[in-house]
């Protein structure tokens, strides 16, 4: 009987899964729409006293989205007001939709990455998953390792996709 032999863990290839660095915890969207006047204004006066009377520890160890769904016209003080009061017990406040959420999570992760790490590198990035990663933090790690792999790749173990190969 013909040993069976691992091709893919015999080829050098670094393989490098974003779900890896998925930041774990509670995503959620604080939605502007609810604190406006007829769907329509912010009242300061009113936004201020909510800001002040709310319980903001219910944000305690979550991504927060801070967004306005509705068609108004809100001044970016609102927003900057409600992240001196959810920053210091959220994980990360961000503005924008879960989308732009997702993505400061992964630009903020990979950002720790020390490259020197992958230098002269045959990575290989895993494509499919369980988790929601967004497409831009397969453009930001492609971008982050490009000046120092010797190749990248893309895809699955049996069906990768050449992306980069350094010219010698």
């Amino acid at each position: 009987m013909e040993e069976i032999v691992n091709k893919v863990a015999q080829s050098g290839l670094l393989e490098i899964n974003l779900e890896d660095y998925y930041p774990k915890g509670e995503r959620v969207v604080f939605d502007m729409k609810e604190h406006l006047f007829q769907g329509l204004i912010l009242k300061e006066k009113d936004f201020r006293a909510f800001v002040k009377s709310e319980d903001w520890n219910k944000y305690k160890d979550k991504y927060v989205a801070l967004v306005c769904t509705v068609d108004a016209v809100v001044p970016t003080w609102a927003y900057m007001l409600l992240v001196t009061v959810i920053e210091p017990v959220a994980k990360k406040v961000v503005f924008g939709d879960l989308g732009m959420l997702e993505t400061v999570i992964f630009m903020d992760a990979l950002g720790r990455l020390n490259p020197a790490d992958f230098t002269d590198k045959k990575i290989f990035i895993k494509g499919c998953g369980r988790l929601p990663v967004p497409e831009s933090a397969y453009v930001e790690i492609t971008r982050i390792l490009r000046p120092v792999a010797k190749s990248i790749m893309y895809g699955e173990a049996c069906s990768t996709v050449p992306l980069y190969k350094r010219r010698e």
